[in-house]
């Protein structure tokens, strides 16, 4: 059997001919000249290195379609009928209202969420939405590496950022929704640190939060874009990319006049951080003003993930978010989707491991959280459980959008007297379609009722995903999710019970 995809692909709208395929190469087994095109082969015979990268981004998210030997379905969760653990073990008291959700973290600044959720790294789509939903749920948010290039106003002196309007616009759609819970975060890669982007997030917009960018479980390399002309290469480089070939050689701009000049690209640099580097560089950040520090960090080499760990306890780090192997939104290229990086229940498995460890050494630990394919209340009560304590919070990204995206137009479409045919059971209005505004209403009073669907969307989306989590809590009778662990699972597959038993991955040398 194969547990990777066809050349059919939602990367890349591509689609094999035939119902009959071979599953090592993925291709049609029966492959004829008399085709006019429909697989990823035939793509890039016409498109060629464009179509390492999805073909369908702008409008769209994208995830890996591969079907990985092992995730969070191998596992049931379990359920206990006596006693209770975090409540009085009272009838009254002994409720899915008294499950304690909040979280608090942070070494120097404390932040507190009232759930264990976190909304990572995004600026594309509905990202309004996405950041105000998240602070009236109360919960963490992260706007992501190069929001510069979404920015069409950005002003550049001297090869740094001095006017950034759109982040100002970005951190206000959270603070402006602010109620003492959670954090807008800004995700920086190392060209945004070149451009002296965290500098005027922190001092001009009152940025609070960094977020380190190692990288994502669908983007452990930077992204390569094709560059349209000579005028765009030169315009992208003067914004502090790296264009290959290099626009502002004479050679090559005579080559582009004499219509011999190959592709431009972009290039986002890679991290190549040792430890004396990252250190000095967090201690930029606090001096500028950061009150909090982040780290994103994907499933590379375990020794990888153990040196990170390693300097982000030393250097007091806050949060290291770990994307896993199934997740993505961006711009990342197809088959490292697919085909890169620790599927997201193993490499906590990992992670736990390694904070095993660091506590036994007498380290203290950064908040951990994971994120990677993520999108279910029982996905959510898993990946906590198999966390061992260590995990505090699981990421919802994709799954956050789509509330964000699907909310709003479902909205303007009510408030334009259009109501979609399934919801017309509930009413003709936004205030009695949208069953959570009251909840929205207890919080921020009756302009709730004003407030953009999109953002009423995400809110009751992660509503959805905490009410789901108390009944599992309860069900275990755990009334505190710092009680959760793996005894709260049931393996179901040999594959679960060998990642359990710690018979997955091969000894350490």
């Amino acid at each position: 059997m194969t547990y990777s995809p066809s050349l059919s692909s939602g990367f890349t709208f591509a689609k094999n001919r035939s119902s009959f395929i071979s599953p090592q190469s993925g291709m049609c087994s029966f492959c004829t000249q008399e085709c006019n095109g429909t697989c990823e082969l035939s793509q890039a015979a016409v498109l060629g290195a464009q179509t390492v990268y999805p073909m369908t981004t702008g409008n769209n998210q994208i995830a890996s379609e591969k079907d990985y030997p092992i995730d969070f379905s191998h596992f049931n969760i379990n359920g206990r009928m006596f006693g209770a653990r975090g409540a009085e073990a009272t009838q009254d008291e002994a409720t899915i209202f008294n499950v304690n959700l909040e979280r608090t973290y942070g070494t120097i600044n404390p932040v507190k969420m009232t759930m264990p959720v976190i909304l990572p790294a995004l600026i594309k789509l509905n990202w309004q939405d996405y950041f105000a939903g998240a602070a009236m749920a109360g919960v963490t948010c992260v706007i992501g590496e190069h929001a510069r290039n979404n920015e069409p106003n950005l002003k550049i002196e001297n090869n740094k950022v001095t006017d950034f309007p759109l982040l100002g616009k970005a951190l206000d759609c959270f603070r402006k929704y602010d109620r003492g819970y959670g954090q807008i975060v800004l995700q920086c890669n190392v060209d945004d640190d070149l451009m002296g982007v965290p500098r005027i997030a922190i001092q001009r917009y009152g940025a609070e939060a960094i977020e380190i960018k190692f990288g994502q479980a669908a983007k452990g390399t930077q992204p390569v874009i094709r560059v349209k002309d000579l005028e765009t290469a030169l315009e992208r480089q003067r914004a502090g990319n790296v264009v290959h070939p290099d626009p502002s050689d004479a050679s090559v701009q005579a080559a582009y006049q004499d219509g011999i000049c190959p592709n431009f690209y972009t290039y986002g640099r890679l991290p190549l951080w040792t430890e004396d580097t990252l250190m000095a560089h967090i201690d930029e950040l606090r001096d500028m003003g950061a009150k909090n520090i982040y780290f994103k960090m994907a499933g590379f080499d375990r020794a990888d993930i153990e040196q990170v760990l390693r300097i982000a306890c030393n250097a007091r780090v806050d949060m290291v978010t770990f994307d896993g192997a199934g997740g993505g939104s961006g711009y990342s290229p197809s088959k490292m989707m697919n085909e890169w990086s620790l599927p997201t229940i193993c490499l906590e498995h990992a992670v736990v491991d390694i904070c095993r460890q660091l506590v036994s050494e007498g380290l203290t630990l950064p908040a951990m959280v994971m994120t990677g394919g993520f999108a279910s209340e029982d996905q959510v009560f898993k990946g906590l459980a198999y966390g061992q304590g260590h995990v505090l919070a699981i990421g919802l990204c994709r799954a956050s959008m789509a509330a964000a995206m699907t909310a709003k137009k479902i909205g303007d479409q009510i408030r334009s007297g259009n109501v979609p045919d399934r919801f017309k059971a509930y009413g003709s209005t936004v205030e009695e379609i949208f069953c959570d505004l009251p909840d929205l209403r207890a919080i921020y009073g009756t302009r709730a009722n004003d407030f953009s669907t999109g953002a009423i969307g995400v809110f009751s989306y992660l509503n959805k995903i905490a009410f789901g989590l108390k009944h599992f809590a309860a069900l275990n009778r755990k009334f505190n999710l710092d009680l959760l662990d793996r005894t709260d699972l049931i393996p179901l597959t040999a594959e679960a019970r060998a990642l359990m038993t710690d018979q997955w991955f091969m000894p350490r040398n």
